[in-house]
Parts: C-alpha cells; sequence; structure tokens
C-alpha cells in the first residue's frame, strides 16, 4: 500500500511538468512574442526563444522570480507578470534584461519594492506595481536613476502613510502618469508628499470615509504642479458625504483641465461641492463614471441652481439612478456645456425644461438609455429657441420606434446636421410626411429593421446615410434620385436581392454593398453613378459569370472606382462547379465573355467556309448541278399540281430544224427510246401521216403528245415550220399549262435578237426555265437526267385516243393514223392563227385581229372540203391572194397520195 502514495505524487508531478512545457505557450512566427497567458505555470517555462521582444505570464501562478528566469531573453523589450502571486524577485532577476521598457507586476503578492532588481532596467518607460503587499510607498534613489521612466503606479491596500519623502527620487523625473493605490480604511497623509511629483496625470486611489481632512492637503500639494488630468477613484467607498465642509477648496489653484470621479458614492451635497469648487477651476472636462448616486433626505436644495459652470465635455456614465440628472430639481448645470454625453444612466424621459436649459449644446449623445417616442418629444415643450446650437445628437441604443417623432423632434434645431439613431427599434415610416431640418447632413439608422417604405420619410438633404444591419430586401431607387447631395451610403450586411439598373445616384463617392443577397453585377450596375470612387461588396454570394468577370476587369484596369475590399471578401457561390472559389481565380476563356472575338472567329470561319466552298463549286461545278436539281424538283412539284392526265399517243413531240436533225436522231431520240422502260417520241420525219396537211400533222400530234420539246438554235429561229409547231403548241398551252412546253437550248439564243415573228418564244424563254446542251461531256449525264425528270414516268400510252387503246411504253413506235383533231374543229375559240405582221400578247396567248381570223377559217374549210373529196389527187392549182403568203406556203407543200376511187 505504500507504493500507491508514491504513483499519485509522480503522477503529479508529471502532470506539472507537463503543464509548464514551453510548447503551452503561442509565439509567433517571427518568434518575437510569446502569449503564456492563463496556462496556470508555476515557474517562468525554460527553453523560450531568446528573440522574444514581448512575453505575457499574466494570469498564472507564479511565485518567485529567481536570477536565470529570464537570462536568455537578452532582447526582451515588454514583460507582462500581473496577476500572479510573486512574492519575491531576485536582485539579479532583470541583469541580462537591459533593454525592457515595461514592466508589468501589478496585483501580485510582493513584500517590498523590487528596487535592487529593478536596477538594471535603465531604459524601463512603464512601471505597473501597484495593487501589491508591500506596507510602504517609500522609493529609494534607485528610481531617481530611471530617467526614461514615463508611467508608474504603485500603492496596494497594505498602504495607511504617505510620508513626505516617499516620492522624492521621482521630483526630477517628469512622468507623464503617476498612479497611488492606499488602503480602504483610515489614511494618513503627511503634508507635502505629492509636492515632489513631477506629472501631467495624477490618478489617486484614496477612501476618505474615515479621513475627509485628507483630500484638501492632496490638493493643496498640487498648487503649482503641471498636472492636466485628475483622476478619484473611490472616493467615498462606504458612505455618503453630509458634512458642509468643503472638500474640494483648494482645486481652484490647481492646473488641472480634466476631473474624473470613478466609482464611489455621490449624493447631491457631495456633487454639489464638487460644481461649485469646478466652476472656479481651469477644468474643463468633468466626467462622472459609475457613481453610485443617492438623495439625502435631509437636504434642501439651493434657490438657485449651478449657473454660472461653464465646461467643455460633461460625461455622466454608467450610472444606476437617473436623479443624477437633475441632482438639485433642476437641470442649469447643462446650461453652459458644450458636448454632453449621458451615457447608460437609464432615463427614459426628457422633462421639458430640460430642452430649454441645453442652449449651448453642440454635441448631445444619450446613447445607451431607455428613451422612448412619446417620452423625448412632447409638442407643448418645444419651440422655435430649443437646441439652437445643436449640430450632433446621438439617440443610439434606445428604444425609438417612429422616425417620424425623431423628425418632428429635430425639425426645429436650426444647425442640426448629425443624427445618430443607430441600434433602436425603428421599422418603417407609416405616418407621412416627416418634417425634417434642412440642414440634416449625416444620418445612422444602422442596426435597425426597416423596410423600403422607409426611404419615403428619410431627408433628402443628406451627405451621408448609414443603413448596415437593417434587414433590407430591396432598395427606393426614387429615393436617391431626389437626394441629390448624397456622398456616402453604407448598405453592409442586408438582404438586398438585386442591385438595381436604373439606380442613379449622380454624387455618390463611397458605397457599401457587401454582406448582402445579390450574385450579380456587372458593367451597367454603376453605370448611372459617375463619381463612385470606392466600392465595397464582398461577402454576397457571387454568380461567377461573364458579367462580373467584365465588371471586375474594367474596375481593376481603370483607376476610377476602387474596391476596398478586393478580392479577400469576393467569393464564387454560382454556377456550382465554382462553390467556394475566390472570384480573383476566376478566369474565363477569351470566347465565352468577349463578344467581339467571338464575332471576329464566326466571321473568320464563315470567310473561310466561303471561299472554300466558292473554290469547290468552281472546280466540279456545283452551281450548275443546284440549278439543274432545282428545276427537276420544281418541275415534279409543278406537276403534281397540274390537271389530272388524260390520255396520249407519245410521251413527247420534238420540234428541230433540219439542220439539227442528226443531233436529234444520234442523241436525243436515242437517249429517250432507248431508256428503260423507253419513251413513245414523235417526230415529223418518222411519224407525220403521209399524204394529211402538215399544219394537220403538226397540230394532231401536238395534241396527241404529253410533252412538247422544243430543240433551239439559231436554225430553230430561221425555220417557218418550227414556228408554226411553236404557234400551236403555245395555243395548246393556253388550256393546259406551260408545263407541257420543255425547251431545250442546243445553241445559245439571244431572246432579245428574236425576230417579231418569233415573239411567243421570246415570251417563253423570260418566263420558262429552259434545258441548256451542256458542251462537256461531264455535265451531259446531269441532262438526261433533268431532261427524264421533266418528261416524267413512261407510263402506257394508247395508239388511237378516240377507241383508248393502250400501247405499252415498252414497245417500239408506230406511226399514228388516227386524226385527233380535224381541221373542221378549228373555230375561233379553240384556234388562234399567226400574222406575219401582227403579234399582241394577251395574258398568256397570242392573237391575230378578228376580222383576218374569220376569214382565214372560212378559207381553211373550203380548202378542206376539196381535198377531202375521196382522196381526189389536185391537177389544177388553187388561187389564194399573194397577200396571204403563209396559206401559199402551206399549200405548195400539201402532199396527197393517190388513189383511185
Amino acid at each position: 500500500m505504500r507504493g500507491a502514495p508514491l504513483a499519485v505524487a509522480a503522477l503529479h508531478v508529471v502532470l506539472l511538468v507537463l503543464a509548464e512545457e514551453p510548447q503551452l505557450c503561442r509565439i509567433t512566427g517571427d518568434n518575437r512574442t510569446s502569449v503564456c497567458r492563463g496556462l496556470k505555470l508555476l515557474r517562468v517555462p525554460p527553453d523560450l526563444p531568446t528573440t522574444l521582444w514581448l512575453l505575457d505570464l499574466s494570469y498564472n501562478k507564479i511565485q518567485q522570480i529567481g536570477e536565470g528566469d529570464f537570462a536568455a531573453l537578452t532582447q526582451l523589450r515588454g514583460l507582462d507578470l500581473g496577476f500572479n502571486d510573486i512574492t519575491t524577485i531576485a536582485a539579479d532577476a532583470f541583469l541580462a534584461n537591459v533593454f525592457l521598457e515595461q514592466l508589468n507586476l501589478f496585483n501580485n503578492s510582493l513584500k517590498e519594492i523590487p528596487s535592487r532588481a529593478l536596477r538594471p532596467l535603465k531604459n524601463l518607460k512603464v512601471l505597473l506595481m501597484s495593487n501589491n503587499a508591500y506596507p510602504h510607498a517609500t522609493l529609494d534613489g534607485v528610481f531617481g536613476t530611471l530617467r526614461n521612466l514615463k508611467e508608474l503606479s504603485m500603492g496596494g491596500p497594505a498602504i495607511r502613510l504617505v510620508r513626505r519623502h516617499d516620492f522624492l527620487p521621482l521630483q526630477e523625473i517628469p512622468l507623464q502618469k503617476f498612479a497611488l493605490k492606499t488602503a480602504s480604511d483610515a489614511l494618513e497623509y503627511q503634508p507635502g508628499a505629492f509636492s515632489t511629483l513631477n506629472t501631467t496625470e495624477l490618478w489617486c486611489d484614496i477612501t476618505l470615509d474615515k479621513n475627509t481632512t485628507v483630500l484638501p492637503l492632496m490638493l493643496r500639494d498640487l498648487r503649482g504642479k503641471p498636472i492636466r488630468y485628475l483622476r478619484f477613484r473611490n472616493l467615498f467607498q462606504f458612505t455618503y458625504y453630509t458634512d458642509s465642509a468643503d472638500l474640494f477648496s483648494g482645486l481652484g489653484e490647481l492646473e488641472a483641465e480634466e476631473l474624473v470621479f470613478f466609482r464611489g458614492k455621490f449624493n447631491e451635497n457631495l456633487l454639489r461641492l464638487a460644481l461649485l469648487n469646478v466652476q472656479k477651476s481651469r477644468v474643463r472636462d468633468l466626467s462622472f463614471i459609475a457613481i453610485d448616486f443617492a438623495r439625502s433626505p435631509q437636504w434642501t436644495p439651493p434657490e438657485r441652481g449651478m449657473a454660472n459652470l461653464t465646461l467643455r465635455n460633461l460625461l455622466l456614465k454608467d450610472i444606476s439612478n437617473p436623479d443624477v440628472l437633475r441632482f438639485d430639481w433642476t437641470f442649469t448645470w447643462f446650461a453652459g456645456v458644450t458636448y454632453l454625453s449621458i451615457l447608460n444612466v437609464n432615463f427614459n424621459v426628457v422633462p421639458c425644461d430640460a430642452w430649454g436649459e441645453m442652449g449651448n449644446v453642440v454635441v448631445l449623445n444619450v446613447s445607451s438609455n431607455r428613451l422612448l417616442n412619446s417620452y423625448i418629444y412632447n409638442e407643448a415643450c418645444l419651440g422655435h429657441d430649443v437646441m439652437p446650437k445643436l449640430e450632433d445628437f446621438n439617440l443610439s441604443y434606445n428604444a425609438v420606434t417612429s422616425l417620424k417623432t425623431v423628425a418632428l423632434l429635430t425639425s426645429g434645431w436650426p444647425r442640426l446636421t448629425q443624427l445618430d439613431l443607430s441600434y433602436n427599434q425603428i421599422e418603417g415610416a407609416n405616418e407621412l410626411p416627416c418634417p425634417w431640418t434642412p440642414s440634416l447632413a449625416w444620418l445612422t439608422l444602422a442596426q435597425n429593421k426597416v423596410t423600403s417604405e422607409v426611404f419615403k420619410c428619410l431627408p433628402t438633404t443628406l451627405h451621408f446615410l448609414d443603413l448596415s444591419n437593417c434587414q433590407l430586401e430591396r432598395l427606393d431607387t426614387v429615393y436617391f434620385e431626389v437626394a441629390t447631395h448624397l456622398q456616402e451610403l453604407l448598405l453592409s450586411g442586408n438582404k438586398i436581392k438585386f442591385i438595381p439598373v436604373e439606380w442613379r445616384c449622380p454624387n455618390l463617392r463611397v458605397l457599401e454593398v457587401d454582406g448582402n443577397s445579390f450574385g450579380v453585377i456587372g458593367k451597367g450596375s454603376f453605370l448611372n453613378m459617375p463619381r463612385l470612387a470606392q466600392l465595397k461588396a464582398g461577402n454576397n454570394p457571387y454568380q461567377c459569370v461573364c458579367d462580373l468577370y467584365a465588371f471586375l476587369q474594367e474596375t481593376l484596369r481603370s483607376n476610377t472606382l476602387r474596391l476596398t475590399d478586393w478580392p479577400g471578401g469576393w467569393t464564387c457561390y454560382h454556377p456550382e462547379p465554382l462553390l467556394d472559389t475566390p472570384v480573383a481565380a476566376y478566369s474565363p476563356r477569351v470566347t465565352e465573355c468577349d463578344v467581339t472575338v467571338v464575332v471576329a472567329i464566326a466571321v473568320s470561319v464563315t470567310a473561310t467556309l466561303v471561299m472554300v466552298c466558292v473554290l469547290l463549286c468552281w472546280r466540279f461545278d456545283v452551281p450548275w448541278y443546284l440549278w439543274a436539281t432545282f428545276h427537276i424538283v420544281r418541275s415534279k412539284y409543278r406537276t403534281r399540281r397540274s390537271q389530272p392526265p388524260r390520255p396520249f399517243a407519245y410521251h413527247a413531240f420534238i420540234s428541230y430544224s433540219s439542220s439539227d436533225a442528226e443531233w436529234v436522231r444520234r442523241e436525243l431520240l436515242q437517249r429517250l427510246e432507248a431508256a428503260s422502260p423507253p419513251f413513245r417520241v414523235c417526230i415529223h420525219e418518222r411519224d407525220f401521216t403521209p399524204g394529211r396537211w402538215i399544219i394537220d400533222n403538226i397540230i394532231e400530234n401536238i395534241e396527241s403528245s404529253r410533252k412538247v420539246i422544243f430543240v433551239l438554235s439559231r436554225s430553230f429561229v430561221d425555220s417557218e415550220w418550227c414556228n408554226y409547231e411553236l404557234y400551236f403548241a403555245h395555243q395548246r398551252a393556253v388550256g393546259l399549262g406551260f408545263e407541257d412546253v420543255v425547251l431545250v437550248v442546243k445553241e445559245a439564243v439571244d431572246p432579245e435578237a428574236l425576230p417579231n415573228r418569233f415573239c411567243r418564244l421570246r415570251k417563253m424563254m423570260s418566263t420558262k426555265t429552259y434545258l441548256e446542251w451542256p458542251k462537256e461531256p461531264g455535265r451531259q449525264a446531269f441532262f438526261w437526267v433533268q431532261l427524264k425528270s421533266v418528261l416524267g414516268k413512261p407510263e402506257m400510252v394508247i395508239t388511237n385516243p378516240s377507241e383508248g387503246l393502250p400501247v405499252d411504253a415498252n414497245q417500239a413506235p408506230e406511226a399514228t393514223t388516227a386524226n385527233s383533231l380535224e381541221m373542221g374543229r378549228l373555230t375561233p375559240e379553240n384556234v388562234v392563227v399567226p400574222s406575219p405582221t401582227n403579234c399582241f400578247v394577251n395574258d398568256s396567248h397570242l392573237t391575230i385581229a378578228q376580222p383576218f381570223s374569220a376569214f382565214f377559217l372560212q378559207l381553211l374549210s373550203w380548202v378542206r372540203d376539196v381535198f377531202a373529196r375521196g382522196n381526189t389527187l389536185v391537177h389544177e392549182s388553187i388561187s389564194v391572194p399573194a397577200w396571204f403568203g403563209p396559206l401559199q406556203q402551206a399549200l405548195a407543200q400539201v402532199k396527197v397520195l393517190s388513189h383511185v376511187a
């Protein structure tokens, strides 16, 4: 059982060692600063970096400082040993720390002032050793050698006597601050103790509860001293002063300009005594901080208040009893104050006489109170002379809910320029209008909960507007168009979902919209803010797209707009692959965002493709094939839309001149009749009926053919019979449509150069698509495809249309004896005869003068009757007038068969 206590002790030692290891201290990367604060260390950690400048060992449990604890830290400038339990410091503890400038020994347990340990510290500037346990405040000659000392605090709860020569070594050292703490019970002060001090600030933590005569003695010793700042802490810690003796009688003889009372008990008697002496002194800044104020039951208020008190600054802060504001039942002590601050005094109402007594106040700060709408504004209290000099009004951290109430309150303050309403409960502007003073230029409504309706109640004279952290979701752009003087706008920490495109603010220079909910800004987002110079827009859910990239590139490239938080708070939230990516790292391809580049590339590629296509077309005759294909397709389309088919004897009638007969027989006829299945083709050499009139053969075979093919050439133009065939085909086309006429240009023919008698051909060539016979063998195959496509499918045909007997298209073509169109059927309604001199175009057909038509029909009937009598052979000649040339030519070429009845 004896081993158990030993094991426990060993474990305890191990834990202590582990707790004291230097790696527990936080050391900066440059090894200049080490923070070992609050680690419950029992001694100074060994093996600290020798390059340390600052070492924080506060809030530990160190009890002793040995000789070698800081021997390795030769570069040390600052050492904090406050809030430990140090009782002794070795005489050579700081021998190696000659560069030490700041030493904090506050709140330890030193039994004596460590004068010998301080001897090497010639560079010491700040020495804090108050709140220790040494019983005397006497300083030895070592302190006289600390010529660089600027700040010294000493004393503690054990100091009950301040001797006359305690601070004599400091007589030649010009201190900036000297602080003395004494016991809270009876204090004995020997006159002349403070007369050796040479400091500009004096902090006295003394208690007068049991010896009120100490304070006048101290003030008397401070006459003629360069003291500018005087501070008393816990002047009365346990009791309220009720005597009539003036404790501050020597205050008027001091050079002090600032007087602070921190903590302690005050009543109206002590407060009045202090103020009466302040108004006779040089004090211009007076503060009462965290005092415990209470009224005395027996105190009788004076007949008049503090009318002659003139102060630059009056601060009342952290006072639980608001009665301190009118301790003598008046507010007259505010009358001569320029900067008045009433902070956290818990008052919730402003009486009418209070506004009247603040006529000289320029800056009024009543933040951190409990002011409500009805408690700060009373229409009966306010007049035209209220707050005539007020320029800055701070009403933050209260419970104000109505913006109109504040507007009514301040509307009569002619010089008001700044108003702080942050951290209130303002929501909107339900009551309109809001009559603001025209001098107001600076307004903050931060940390309220407002809507866009609040813009209807805002003053339009503002130069600065803070609406940050107000849960604002959208903006009223109409207000910014009216507020033409606005130069700085803070909208951080709201819920604004988009930046309005029409947002105009002509004189805005500074804009903060960070921490909102919008994700898109572009080059045009702030286009209507020509003077915008600073923009803070980080911490938004940005969509990393081309608009944002273009905006950033233009902004960073120019010097007109500076992004104050770039690039730290700018992060991508969309698209998903870029989530949490810094916006600075977003760099899209040039073709994604630059339209100019895309257009240039597209134009270049298109131009290249066009050039390639042109070259290919030129090389492989593609346009010709496309043109031909187009006409084949159009021909098929027209064929489908044409009239229902009727029976024909031939698939095509070919009209050509004798000069082209060889080409027709060798090329055209062979290709068509040798096709599979073959086309049945009619040509005059083979298929005209012998002994019949040529005109009858032409008319009959054209009528019996599905298509009429004209082989156009210069010889065709010179042939009179070709002109007749063309004419009768044209007459047929009047009823059946021009789809039945196929023009094959064997040789180039200029339509404009044709004779007048070929006016119908000129018309067809100008309105009807024709096929050209290509000279190049490579194109001829496609010509036949086009021609066969125009002729259509070679279906069944009939040999005699009147009998309706069909013949197979595969059979060889035979001469047709049937007469499908007799001359007797010709009437003025179904035939129009050409005139050699007159050719008139009437819509889609040609006509001649009416007198010639009737006469010509009579003449044709007479000729038919003469030659129809039993197929008689004509021996005599027929006399025809000389002026009818075409008929003479026809009769000259009539062929009849010799037949014996």
